[in-house]
């Protein structure tokens, strides 16, 4: 099989917040690589991810210790698949945890290594999250400097600021409850159209994720990080990195620092890639990608289905 590596292909990882009951089903039904990639990743989780995954609750799969690891397998085995099929990416990025999703893809970090450092990153900032107890909220229709005046405005003696720089006019907030609900009502008194509250379990992307750090940091040392085979383009910098230094470095500061994730588009845009696969559950990328730059392909692969037509395309 010739994998299609062209220089304009990128795969793009989705982050929590893409996940549905019944996900992957499908894959694991028709393939035996992905019923392999989601026995042995159920067997390094010590949880029943298949049955989380393809039966639920909801109320289950949401939780972030299970969200993370199922998103991350169900990104890898569409990966594994594309590639099947001859599409390969020439660069890559992911949405928060999307961003070990893309780095495995990569070759930089190896899929049992990047199983056990999601479960341990979902199971730290859900424990962060009980000890830091903080929301997020989604602001649309302000600038990123209206959103920075709103938070400092709001923060007082407590914490709120940017967490995902999503798409033009979409920003994310994140930080203790009630410095987030005081940022809510300025940015409607500022003119934002759309105001809402996130249902998550902790203040992702800010300070109050300091409580998972340590942990982290020390899961991460005990990982080995190759270079990365294509650029994968950091939440913290924007900018594509491939050294395992950077990398660990870089994975430990997106814990509390905004996912930059416009500028990584506009980034990967100029740097000529403008074929793009969202690679796993879900179609957030796909729309924060049009809302950014309405000329850039992006086709959304999550399904047997979506495969098929990739594979008949």
């Amino acid at each position: 099989m010739s994998i299609k590596h062209l220089p304009n292909v990128a795969f793009l990882f989705p982050g929590q917040g893409s996940q549905y009951v019944g996900m992957g089903q499908d894959l694991y039904g028709a393939d035996p690589a992905v019923r392999d990639l989601f026995d042995e990743a159920e067997t390094l989780l010590e949880f029943p991810l298949k049955q989380i995954c393809f039966e639920g609750p909801e109320e289950v799969l949401k939780q972030t210790r299970y969200t993370q690891p199922a998103i991350f397998v169900h990104s890898l085995a569409i990966d594994l698949l594309l590639r099947r099929q001859g599409i390969a990416p020439d660069a890559a990025a992911g949405h928060s945890l999307g961003e070990y999703s893309a780095l495995v893809s990569a070759g930089a970090i190896a899929f049992a290594d990047g199983v056990r450092l999601v479960k341990i990153r979902g199971e730290l900032m859900q424990r962060a999250g009980d000890l830091r107890p903080g929301t997020m909220a989604a602001i649309l229709g302000l600038s990123p400097e209206q959103i920075e005046s709103v938070c400092a405005a709001a923060a007082g003696e407590e914490t709120v600021q940017p967490a995902n720089f999503n798409c033009p006019g979409q920003i994310v907030i994140s930080g203790s409850v009630p410095a987030v609900h005081r940022a809510m009502e300025l940015a409607k008194e500022s003119g934002a159209k759309i105001v809402k509250e996130l249902v998550v379990s902790g203040a992702f992307h800010s300070p109050l994720m300091g409580e998972a750090l340590h942990g982290l940091k020390e899961a991460l040392a005990t990982v080995d990080v190759r270079p990365a085979a294509v650029p994968v383009y950091s939440n913290v910098k924007a900018q594509p990195v491939t050294s395992p230094e950077e990398i660990r470095a870089l994975l430990q500061q997106q814990l509390m620092a905004p996912v930059r994730w416009e500028e990584i588009l506009r980034n990967m845009i100029a740097a000529g890639h403008d074929d793009f696969y969202e690679v796993g559950p879900g179609r957030v990328l796909q729309g924060l990608l049009k809302r950014t730059d309405r000329q850039a392909a992006c086709r959304a692969v999550g399904t047997v289905d979506d495969l098929a037509m990739e594979k008949d395309g």
